[in-house]
């Protein structure tokens, strides 16, 4: 069982942000879950990840530019949200490079992303809405605020 869940969009921040995140979390003896190549990717979110999620104590969501054009990243928010409000989880957001607002009202890229989601004819449009709600929710969520500038 991971203590820690790192969600976040790989292009964005895997090689620098998120890689410095998960190092000093193993330094600190934490155990963090991160998404990787080995697990199986396709439409429909693993049961493996889904486990991860739900056996995790707490979940650090890094929203990056781009994180919303991912439907992987929106289908494991789903789930992070699902377990915060089921079982506890703990979220602590981290808004890298973006305003927390942009993620809040589903500006900027983010309403770009959607607006690609949203024509996309193998997206279920339910599945839409609840991932924007479940950037509202977590975006509401006290957390860290790494812009630059």
């Amino acid at each position: 069982m991971a203590d820690v869940f790192l969600s976040f969009y790989g292009k964005d921040t895997l090689n620098n942000f998120t890689a410095h995140l998960y190092t000093t979390l193993k330094y600190k003896s934490i155990f963090a879950f991160r998404d990787d190549e080995k697990l199986e990717r396709g439409r429909y979110i693993s049961p493996d990840l889904l486990k991860a999620i739900e056996e995790s104590k707490y979940a650090i969501v890094v929203l990056s530019r781009n994180y919303a054009f991912s439907s992987w990243c929106l289908l494991e928010l789903a789930k992070i949200v699902e377990c915060m409000e089921t079982t506890g989880l703990t979220v602590f957001p981290i808004f890298y490079h973006v305003s927390p607002s942009h993620v809040r009202d589903q500006t900027d890229s983010f309403a770009e992303a959607f607006a690609e989601l949203e024509k996309d004819s193998n997206i279920v449009k339910e599945d839409v809405q609840t991932w924007k709600t479940a950037l509202r929710k977590v975006s509401n969520i006290s957390g860290c605020d790494l812009r630059v500038g």
